[in-house]
């Protein structure tokens, strides 16, 4: 399921990188939905209604896709932090050995 989800996400996440790039600018940016290259399809207007609108309903898919994401993954993390681990438990050191005393 996490799985799935993640792949739409990275899906939704470059769709709205691409159309967040098509847009035109105040200042012009890189515009490249509104030139003239559409053939007439749709006017200026009409573009940019349909760029805004459809970069609202990506922005709200990337936003639910994420608070889906972290409440999956919730209960799933281990504990990082050396604070949250236990300490490791160092073996007892060794006794010297007493040197073997000759029996007569």
């Amino acid at each position: 399921m996490s799985s799935v989800l993640l792949i739409i996400h990275l899906l939704v996440t470059l769709s709205l990188i691409v159309v967040v790039l098509v847009q035109r600018s105040e200042g012009g940016g890189l515009g490249i939905g509104s030139s003239g290259g559409m053939g007439g399809f749709m006017t200026g207007r009409g573009t940019a209604n349909l760029l805004t609108r459809t970069t609202a309903i990506l922005g709200t898919l990337f936003f639910v896709l994420s608070l889906a994401l972290a409440l999956i993954n919730q209960g799933t993390r281990q504990p990082r932090s050396l604070l949250d681990s236990p300490a490791p438990t160092a073996p007892a050191p060794a006794l010297p050995s007493l040197p073997a005393v000759p029996t007569n």
